[in-house]
């Protein structure tokens, strides 16, 4: 027979209400009564009714999560931060993958808000935020991740991309670097946060892009690696060469590295190469990777608690911003000599 919050209090001579908020993690229980009620549990091998909880408390304790694709080790590092979070709190997460497909990222949203989700967070492959107007009739929290949408009313958790493209371009700039190219994103807010920001850096030092510099802007995060090889190909026919490169994210500055050593070239001293999201395994390449860290897990961790927030609020709640700093992490891909 199933054991029952009711067993577990009358065993330990505490209320249901007692065992229902160590469940729920609520904060007037004393950690000696929350231990006490969590190892009756282990020993019970207590699994709480969720179908039940539900009913009484008017919440699925699920939080769903749609991103461009599961195996990009960014989007993968960000799950990784949000579902410890939740997981501490007693929710779970379901995880969708849009391929980077606004059609496909339409159905995963229906599909996930059928699920009567208490709150959704999204890295949108949208080029607009017409496609997302629903959530705002669905009265489900909303917060984006990575992309955001400036006419889109929902909390926001990222880095500013802008600064992103100053700090990789200023970095190539300070090592010695006069001819930089840019292989771009696709047509996201990140991709054009970056953008803007190499065009800036190059401006403050009196350059700018030379013709062919950057590439046509790739599809979608879907097989960046790819795209970053036949990038860099398209970039090794100009004359004169690029003697930099900053790569909107690292597994298209992997493809770029690829294509360079293929063509007999070294790096960093033919052409230096940095890229952007510092994946867990970028120092273990062929060259040492240098990247821009996003703090992927960080902000997955920001945006589970700012969901949380969100779902505890009585009202709705303002729209809210976190952006998190990004930093220059230097490997042998850019370590041409001693940046300042």
């Amino acid at each position: 027979m199933a054991v029952r919050m009711k067993d577990i209090a009358r065993d330990l001579g505490v209320s249901v209400v007692t065992v229902s908020k160590v469940l729920r993690n609520h904060s007037d229980i004393s950690e000696a009564t929350r231990q006490r009620v969590l190892q009756r549990m282990k020993e019970l091998n207590y699994q709480p009714n969720l179908t039940a909880r539900a009913l009484v408390t008017g919440r699925s304790y699920i939080v769903g999560l749609v991103v461009p694709d599961l195996v990009h080790p960014f989007f993968a590092q960000l799950a990784k931060g949000i579902s410890a979070v939740l997981r501490g709190q007693g929710y779970s997460l379901i995880l969708a993958s849009s391929e980077e497909d606004p059609e496909l990222e339409f159905e995963e949203i229906n599909r996930l808000l059928a699920r009567s989700l208490d709150a959704l967070i999204i890295a949108s492959t949208q080029s607009s935020a017409e496609g997302l107007r629903r959530l705002r009739e669905s009265e489900t929290p909303c917060i984006l991740i990575d992309r955001m949408f400036e006419d889109f009313p929902a909390s926001f958790v990222g880095v500013d991309d802008v600064r992103v493209g100053e700090m990789a371009t200023e970095h190539l700039i300070a090592i010695g670097c006069r001819r930089i190219a840019h292989i771009r994103g696709p047509q996201v807010s990140t991709a054009f946060g970056r953008l803007e920001g190499y065009r800036r850096a190059l401006a403050r030092h009196g350059m700018e892009p030379l013709p062919g510099y950057i590439p046509a802007a790739t599809v979608g995060d879907d097989n960046s690696e790819a795209r970053g090889w036949n990038a860099m190909r398209q970039l090794l026919e100009l004359d004169p060469l690029p003697d930099g490169v900053f790569c909107y994210n690292d597994p298209a500055a992997m493809g770029a590295m690829n294509a360079i050593l293929d063509a007999g070239l070294r790096i960093p001293e033919d052409i230096a190469i940095i890229g952007c999201g510092n994946v867990h395994y970028g120092a273990s390449l062929r060259v040492p990777l240098s990247s821009i860290d996003q703090q992927s897990a960080a902000i997955g961790e920001q945006a589970a608690k700012l969901a949380l927030k969100l779902m505890e609020s009585k009202r709705a709640a303002r729209p809210k911003q976190v952006l998190l700093e990004p930093r220059l992490v230097v490997r042998a891909s850019t370590q041409r000599w001693a940046a300042p």
